[in-house]
């Protein structure tokens, strides 16, 4: 031992390149050993080497103290490779010559040039700093050159198959050209083995082999492994890379056409021709300060973001949004009350009233200069062309049309817009509305208003209130676009068939018009002038073709379209031009005029049939009012048995009509005597009190009169005595209170045939207030009393036939007693 540290201090400082010396004369016998945890360390490789200066500084301070040119690097399978014990370390290692040792802050840095193997013999210092006692093991060669240079060849050709699988080994390949040939085996071996991304453990039985035949047969099964695993990854990696969609290669293909061109000055790139087109844009509107400068923040914003980035896409959005907004832009009114009375007339039959209150709006619009900050509500039942005159308003002005419908709306982002934090935001209707009219001041009609709905969402009829109160939508604000724009302008319009379901807040800012049924003489007009033309228009026949008597229009209108609107006329019309319209085509027919004899074979049998007056006891036809329009309604008193006192109700009533009933039974009751009915009718029947058409629910307090008339009449024992129809409350006191729908009442009558009313006091300017035509012909009676009612109705001051009998009974009674 103390031979070996002599030859290796005496060694250790003199060239070993360039002399055939042995190993053990030449390279220290006792070195200090460094454990890699990595992967083993070959002769021949030259790399880099950084360690823990706090783990291995005192085993470097060693190796300078003693001048030592050589280290040994030898493989630990361990984590904790400072604190391996020695029974832990390979046997064999790699003898590396040391270059520009440096100590940095955390670590020391060196270059490890690998020399040759060696073999630890025994452990001089089992801890840091190790230190042993090696040899230095020659290769064993017990085969031929030839054999060498085969296995050689083989490595260097196998070598090759990997080049163009990985160029990552091109490099090395040049290095290992460059430096290495067949005739090298051992060399080979050590560097080709270090190439590969073999397991730890076989590469370390690589190193611990000294038979070089069996060195170069495991390092080509290592390379063949090498191979084939390279080969599996060159696969995968093509097959990802054909399975780059086509929109992924367009990309990368339109980034590139973009930047030549954007080289070459032929166009600009999306950022710049977006702030451009903007820029542009903003310099034609006239904007509010508020607006000016929230552009200004949303351009600069612009400028500075990544195209790609999902803010720029927002503020892109907004901008033009922004940018599409009529700012100060109007259109002139057309104010001509002439021309508008002739579109008007042109477009709608009828409606007188409506017509005048239109143009009254309109001429006090012509005084002031400007038509702005009204809310007309259009109501009536349907198919009465509410919606086309609202068409017919915004035609009139010369101003753009803009309908949206509001029934089913839950959600108030659909009119206030919703917040742009949101994916999809978008701005409210209004805001769309004013962008596709392009201008300020639009007709905007929102129809179904009465439906609209209310969920957590929020509530769209409160958000309404902003956009339609001229007080407040001169700076309505949308949730998206978070400025204030001017909506006081804009004229809008409403249409409902009801008023009941309106928010009274809502329907306090709107201004009422009233569009009830038609009658049949409206209707005829109306099918002749409008629907029939334009039907055979739709249809591509002419009115040579195709003509209908005026007999037929009115059998149609009676007998299968008696609702108050025209729409289902129009249904019931294109059904006969779409029955012709297959014999035109066929050849059966060239010209035809359709006559009343013809409908029942074209369309079937009529739905309605002409009603009669029901003149029974205890009957009586009442007035109603529904969504739908005017209805007659016949309601029915009857007493069912004499076993016990009771009231009972059918005809599917709603909780006010019960109560009507309740208060008509009550009053009726109390007053017997008064209207000289049977006194004790009610003590002793069971009364059984119906509203036919049970399938339809009825709800209101004007049925109070007819039900009262209905059992009076059943307590007298008589029927009504002339044909008539009524309407009104009735209170417990016996005042006949008013009520509402009067035109669609009168309407109902009229259609029906019946020609005398009754109706509460309070309605007589109601009724006054209808057009002579619907006046015409009916013979009213306005009643404040029940008794006024009572006396229309029956010969109350004679004894009914009810109450002749009970005083007969009486009699009988005091003489049969007074004979006993």
């Amino acid at each position: 031992m103390t031979q070996a540290k002599e030859n290796a201090e005496g060694g250790s400082d003199k060239p070993i390149f360039g002399q055939l010396a042995k190993p053990d004369l030449t390279f220290p016998n006792e070195i200090y050993l460094l454990p890699v945890k990595e992967r083993p360390f070959f002769p021949g490789q030259q790399l880099p080497v950084l360690l823990s200066r706090e783990m291995w500084e005192e085993t470097f301070e060693a190796i300078q103290e003693r001048k030592c040119q050589y280290i040994g690097l030898i493989y630990v399978d361990h984590e904790e490779h400072d604190k391996t014990p020695t029974d832990d370390f390979s046997s064999v290692g790699t003898l590396v010559r040391i270059r520009n040792p440096k100590i940095r802050e955390d670590y020391i840095q060196l270059v490890a040039e690998g020399i040759c193997r060696f073999q630890v013999d025994f452990w001089v210092s089992g801890k840091a700093p190790y230190r042993a006692v090696v040899s230095y093991p020659q290769d064993i060669i017990t085969c031929s050159d030839d054999v060498l240079k085969a296995h050689g060849m083989a490595i260097m050709n196998a070598f090759r198959d990997l080049l163009p699988l990985n160029p990552l080994y091109s490099e090395e390949l040049k290095y290992f050209l460059n430096r290495y040939s067949a005739t090298e085996p051992s060399r080979l071996a050590d560097f080709a083995a270090s190439l590969t991304t073999a397991e730890n453990d076989k590469l370390q039985e690589v190193l611990e082999t000294f038979d070089l035949e069996q060195r170069l047969e495991q390092v080509l099964a290592l390379l063949k492994h090498e191979q084939e695993v390279t080969k599996l990854q060159f696969n995968i990696r093509e097959r990802v890379e054909e399975t780059l969609s086509e929109h992924q290669r367009d990309f990368f293909l339109r980034q590139q056409l973009k930047e030549i061109q954007k080289e070459l000055g032929i166009v600009k790139d999306d950022q710049t021709m977006d702030r451009d087109r903007f820029e542009d844009r903003i310099e034609k509107l006239a904007l509010s300060e508020e607006a000016m400068k929230k552009a200004e923040e949303e351009l600069n914003k612009l400028s500075s973001l990544d195209p790609q980035s999902p803010e720029y896409n927002v503020a892109r959005n907004w901008l033009d949004w922004l940018t599409q907004l009529p700012w100060g832009q109007y259109s002139d009114d057309n104010l001509d009350l002439k021309r508008a009375r002739k579109i008007l007339d042109k477009k709608h039959d009828g409606l007188e009233d409506v017509k005048d209150r239109i143009l009254e709006f309109l001429a006090v619009g012509a005084l002031k200069g400007e038509v702005s900050g009204s809310i007309i509500c259009l109501v009536g039942p349907p198919g009465v062309g509410k919606t086309s005159i609202g068409k017919s308003i915004a035609e009139a002005l010369d101003r753009k049309f803009y309908r949206f419908s509001v029934g089913g709306m839950r959600d108030e982002a659909e009119i206030k817009g919703h917040r742009r934090t949101y994916i999809g935001a978008m701005p409210g209707k209004f805001i769309q509305a004013l962008k596709d009219c392009e201008t300020a001041n639009p007709v905007i009609m929102l129809d179904e208003i009465d439906k609209i709905g209310a969920s957590y969402h929020g509530d769209p009829a409160s958000a309404l209130l902003e956009v339609l109160d001229p007080e407040q939508n001169q700076e309505f604000m949308d949730h998206f676009m978070d400025l204030r724009f001017d909506l006081s302008k804009a004229l809008f319009v409403c249409t409902a068939n009801t008023l009941d379901s309106i928010p009274g807040p809502l329907l306090d800012r709107m201004e009422v018009i009233r569009l009830s049924g038609y009658i049949t003489e409206e209707k005829m007009q109306i099918a002749k002038h409008h629907l029939w033309p334009q039907l055979l228009e739709e249809s591509g026949l002419n009115k040579d073709q195709v003509q209908i008597t005026a007999p037929a229009i009115r059998h149609v209108i009676e007998g299968y379209a008696r609702e108050s609107g025209v729409r289902n006329l129009k249904k019931q019309l294109a059904k006969l031009v779409r029955k012709l319209a297959i014999k035109f085509v066929t050849g059966e027919l060239q010209e035809t005029k359709i006559h009343v004899n013809e409908l029942e074979q074209m369309l079937g049998q009529p739905r309605f049939h002409p009603e009669k007056i029901n003149q029974q006891i205890g009957t009586v036809t009442g007035l109603a009012w529904t969504s739908m329009g005017g209805a007659t309604l016949t309601i029915e008193a009857s007493r069912v048995h004499t076993h016990n006192r009771g009231f009972k109700l059918s005809g599917q009533l709603g909780d006010v009509m019960q109560e009507s009933a309740g208060i008509a039974y009550s009053f009726i009751s109390s007053n017997l005597e008064k209207y000289k009915a049977d006194p004790e009718f009610f003590d002793k029947a069971f009364v059984h009190l119906h509203v036919p058409d049970g399938a339809t629910p009825k709800d209101g307090p004007s049925a109070g009169i007819t039900m009262a008339t209905a059992l009076l009449s059943l307590a007298r024992n008589e029927s009504v005595k002339t044909p008539l129809a009524m309407t009104g409350e009735l209170s417990l006191t016996g005042q006949v209170l008013p009520v509402g729908g009067i035109r669609e009442k009168v309407i109902a009558a009229r259609r029906l045939g019946i020609k005398e009313l009754i109706l509460p006091e309070d309605n007589r300017k109601d009724y006054l207030e209808l057009p002579d035509y619907l006046r015409e012909g009916m013979n009213v009676h306005f009643a404040k009393q029940f008794d006024e009612v009572a006396r229309l109705t029956f010969n109350i001051r004679s004894k009914s036939n009810a109450l002749k009998t009970y005083l007969a009974q009486k009699e009988s009674e005091i003489e049969l007693s007074t004979h006993h």
